[in-house]
């Protein structure tokens, strides 16, 4: 019900709901519904401009900056998604911004040797885990060694909150939070609220090499970022008016 809700909320569903109302509404309203049906066209329009969805993703961003290492007692990164029944690989694996995530946590842990545990349950369905899978991208393909997996959590707030009971128990309190630099600002808020001192190492910041034409024009790649954009607003709305969990 949530991932349908949230299909609902989020481009470009919202866009076809808006524009299918217009078209409803023609016959007795026709100005609102002619209304409506330029506007879901606009919105759309505007939404898949690179130039939109770059800046908006910006906003959820941190500072980039080197993150504090010297502290941390462990790395803890997110499951991104699922790359399900991946045929060159004869298996599900981590889908590309999973990938991305692994990779950074690969190399701090090279950096710091600080051991790693890996947080993503199987909100999708499938036969492994977002966390087994990091787990065996990291270990197989990056040769680094993963101490724990959390495989049970669906959501950011249960990453945070089924992670935190793992570290807990191993005496660990201050961590590298590795996740989208789009995320970040939900998921170290979660992470903190869970107990733990969160030093945060984004990755994966949206740059641009130069503003062109093409900026402004319409491509289905910017309309999925600005979806992340409005998925990550709704969802720290969301986390507001929900009661946070007791911290661990």
């Amino acid at each position: 019900m949530t991932s349908l809700l949230g299909a609902l909320l989020l481009p470009p569903l919202n866009l076809v709901l808006l524009a299918l109302a217009g078209v409803l509404l023609r016959r007795r309203h026709p100005r609102t519904g002619r209304a409506l049906v330029w506007l879901a066209g606009a919105l759309l329009c505007l939404l898949s401009t690179p130039f939109f969805a770059d800046t908006a993703l910006r906003q959820l961003e941190p500072t980039p900056a080197a993150p504090r290492l010297n502290s941390v007692q462990a790395i803890v990164v997110l499951g991104a998604g699922t790359y399900f029944e991946a045929p060159e690989y004869g298996a599900s694996t981590v889908d590309r911004l999973g990938l991305e995530r692994v990779r950074y946590a690969a190399r701090l842990h090279r950096l710091t040797g600080r051991p790693i545990l890996a947080s993503g349950g199987s909100p999708r369905g499938g036969d492994s885990s977002e966390a087994a899978q990091m787990r065996a991208a990291l270990q197989q393909d990056f040769q680094v060694p993963v101490a724990w997996v959390e495989e049970a959590s669906r959501t950011t707030r249960e990453n945070a909150h089924r992670s935190a009971a793992i570290l807990d128990a191993n005496g660990i309190t201050r961590i590298a939070l590795v996740t989208h630099a789009w995320h970040m600002q939900r998921a170290s808020r979660e992470f903190e609220l869970a107990g733990l001192e969160v030093v945060p190492a984004a990755t994966a910041y949206t740059t641009r090499r130069a503003i062109d034409l093409h900026t402004f024009l319409p491509a289905a790649g910017a309309l999925q970022r600005s979806g992340w954009f409005f998925h990550e607003v709704i969802g720290m709305l969301w986390y507001r008016l929900l009661p946070a969990p007791a911290s661990t």
